[in-house]
């Protein structure tokens, strides 16, 4: 059993739907305090609103992850309310589809700003707070795509989420003497609410590529980085945690 995470607070970025959601509410369940981040509030508060129908202490923050200042603001905000920053989930990213042929520069910055350099932006604005606490814990929400696989169309997310792993492992090493570890979770196929509406057909073919035959939760993603944010964890650092079922596993 893990250590008990009551008096934590835990920021999730793009913690509002999808993988974010299923963290917050994982981290919320066990005694955290969260502070949800997405770009529009409604959206963060419309979160925090139903994690909190259990008594979980949720907090709706607005900020951009592309911008520094914003991030800043959040961890300003975050640590005044709380007390403490213990926990920094940088899971904001995006994920659109286009070709090589048809892809252009803005294209590839766009993806590159948030998934990558938001990763950057978000971890330097929360070092100074994750300093002080007790230990820090900064769990960065990568991919199996682009770190072990690929798939067409997704050239610029995929060298989005390798450049993550390269930064984890050298932000592990600088903070490692402040003794605030840097891991990832590297997510398969996830049910999110982005793919409900592709129709059981492909949810079907989709499951089917993968060995236990069904897709992953958002909650276990949250439950990878609950336990590498426990006290329990307190010895990796700079790793990868891939969730998927066994979806990377086949040779074929």
């Amino acid at each position: 059993m893990f250590g008990s995470f009551e008096g934590k607070t835990v920021i999730v970025t793009g913690g509002s739907k999808g993988i974010g959601k299923g963290i917050a509410k994982v981290f919320a369940k066990h005694g955290a305090n969260v502070a949800v981040v997405a770009r529009h509030l409604d959206a963060a508060e419309e979160c925090a609103k139903e994690l909190m129908e259990d008594g979980s202490v949720v907090h709706a923050c607005r900020g951009d992850v592309t911008d520094l200042e914003s991030m800043k603001a959040i961890a300003k905000e975050v640590y005044e309310k709380f007390g403490s920053i213990d926990v920094v989930c940088a899971n904001a990213g995006i994920f659109p589809s286009k070709s090589l042929e048809d892809m252009e520069s803005n294209d590839w910055d766009h993806v590159m700003d948030t998934n990558t350099k938001g990763t950057f932006y978000t971890v330097q604005a929360m070092l100074p707070y994750l300093k002080k606490a007790e230990y820090g814990r900064i769990i960065l929400t990568s991919s199996i795509t682009g770190t072990i696989t690929g798939y067409a169309g997704w050239s610029h997310y995929a060298a989005s989420k390798a450049a993550q792993l390269g930064f984890m492992r050298t932000a592990a090493l600088e903070c490692a003497d402040h003794n605030i570890t840097v891991n990832a979770v590297s997510p398969g196929n996830v049910m999110t609410e982005g793919l409900a509406g592709m129709g059981e057909d492909y949810l079907k073919e989709m499951a089917e590529a993968i060995p236990l035959k069904k897709l992953g939760k958002v909650e276990d993603i949250g439950y990878a980085a609950l336990f590498l944010a426990s006290k329990e964890a307190g010895f990796i650092t700079g790793q990868a945690i891939v969730v998927d079922g066994g979806q990377t596993l086949p040779e074929e």
